[in-house]
């Protein structure tokens, strides 16, 4: 089983303009309302791929509600811990250009922090969990790294999509994957990478550091994959028109762990992946398994050099 954790989940209102006039009345051409957080779209897009998942984490009010109401008419099973005051909105105003507008989200008390431990005592041997995210700032900044250690005893596979020392904190405790995209992972050592053998130079680093397998998203640019055994693949992703960039990322992890699951190949786990994050960077929202088995069809890996 997939379990993937999102600590400050959101109901994401997207609003389509023609353009954005500040200090002036702005009117929708069309408005959508999605389930928002990187581990909740991680889960999303696993069961687009016909694999099941549970979403965990925390949600309170009527937009929790809302947000788990929507989680399962998309099929997907959300086990969320109940928390006082109202999961978080966040607004997409869509013009030529997204502008984001990111609420805090609520504070999340220590008893609802030692239920989210609890089930994770149910996790089993062979399970994966997805920490993806950032954290609300009422949780300690190692929360991560503490679940790691948590769950150190269970033979089960951690992927941590998250930045800065929130990444790097769990790095003692060797997670199978880490998810950075190029300017994360440009970040965490002072530099500005522009080639696959900056990226793989870091990427080789963090595995120096504990992790298993690091998969670098590069944007437009596709993706670097270096593994456990030593190998490093990287790819231009399949051709088509960038319309979204929100959870293109997630995709390439939800796309990883279903061709890893499928396939038990690197190789393979790698071209899902590239090809379900390029899938949703060309559809206005997440995307679905026929379209990422479009890309899939004659798709042949195009090695990155400069970016």
């Amino acid at each position: 089983m997939i379990y993937t954790i999102t600590c400050n989940p959101s109901l994401d209102y997207v609003m389509n303009l023609p353009q954005l006039e500040t200090g002036r009345v702005n009117r929708t051409v069309s408005t959508q309302l999605y389930p928002g957080g990187k581990g909740i779209n991680v889960s999303i897009v696993l069961q687009n791929l016909g694999l099941a998942s549970t979403a965990l984490g925390f949600a309170g009010g009527f937009t929790g509600k809302e947000l788990t109401h929507r989680l399962k008419q998309l099929g997907c099973r959300a086990d969320f811990i109940n928390i006082p005051g109202e999961t978080r909105i966040n607004v997409k105003l869509q013009t030529s250009e997204m502008t984001d507008v990111n609420a805090a989200g609520p504070a999340i008390p220590q008893e609802a922090v030692t239920q989210l431990f609890a089930k994770l005592n149910t996790l089993q041997s062979g399970d994966t969990l997805v920490l993806a995210g950032a954290i609300p700032k009422s949780l300690p900044s190692d929360y991560y790294e503490q679940i790691l250690t948590y769950i150190s005893k269970k033979d089960v596979r951690v992927v941590v999509d998250a930045t800065r020392e929130l990444l790097t904190d769990t790095l003692p405790c060797h997670p199978f994957l880490m998810k950075p995209n190029e300017q994360e992972l440009g970040e965490i050592f002072g530099k500005e990478l522009h080639t696959a053998a900056d990226v793989t130079a870091c990427a080789q680093e963090l595995q120096k550091r504990g992790a298993q397998n690091v998969l670098v998203s590069i944007g437009a640019h596709g993706a670097l994959f270096a593994a456990a055994d030593g190998m490093v693949l990287s790819s231009a992703p399949p051709k088509g028109t960038a319309v979204n960039a929100v959870g293109a990322g997630d995709s390439m992890v939800a796309g990883f762990l279903y061709g890893l699951e499928q396939s038990g190949s690197y190789t393979k786990a790698f071209r899902w992946g590239l090809a379900a994050g390029s899938a949703t960077a060309y559809q206005p929202w997440l995307t679905k398994k026929a379209e990422v088995e479009a890309l899939l069809n004659g798709f042949s890996f195009s090695p990155v050099t400069e970016f």
